[in-house]
């Protein structure tokens, strides 16, 4: 019964994970012991991959694959941040990524570009622009580069409350 218990939760478990991840998974199951099963075989305190996409920074987290990055914007266009991290939602260093850039798309209006850059700290990215005055009906561009591939997506302002 133990045995089950601990197949169903590696399947539950690896569901998220990169092939590579779920053999390694799979093999950490096998090889402990059926008593160390419990209600909670993650341990206390610890998340499954891709279990919290709450914004740790008062963003908006999306994913690429399995890369979590938190969009921050600010209305005012002072401080619009990106931040990174991995399956488990632990923050990742800023360089990480290359090539940056917010582009910000207001109706009736001319297409804003923000190239960032990383903060002093290396934990995000960050570059300001001008007020964002209808947050509604404004889209935002987020582009970077990561492991050599380049990557978009557009995100409606208003998705940053």
């Amino acid at each position: 019964m133990l045995v089950a218990i601990a197949a169903g939760v590696a399947i539950a478990v690896s569901a998220c994970r990169s092939p590579r991840d779920q053999v390694e998974a799979e093999r950490a199951t096998v090889a402990a012991p059926a008593t160390a099963v419990s209600a909670n075989a993650l341990g206390a305190g610890a998340s499954p991959p891709h279990g919290d996409h709450n914004p740790h920074h008062g963003g908006v987290v999306l994913m690429n694959g399995d890369l979590h990055y938190e969009v921050v914007l600010d209305p005012a266009g002072r401080s619009h941040r990106l931040f990174f991290s991995d399956a488990v939602r632990e923050d990742l260093p800023a360089s990480i990524a290359s090539s940056v850039a917010l582009t910000i798309f207001r109706p009736g209006a001319t297409d804003e570009l923000i190239p960032l850059q990383i903060d002093g700290t290396g934990e995000s990215w960050f570059g300001s622009g001008r007020v964002v005055a209808d947050p509604a009906k404004t889209t935002v561009r987020v582009t970077f580069t990561i492991r050599g591939e380049p990557y978009w997506i557009d995100v409606p302002f208003g998705a940053n409350k």
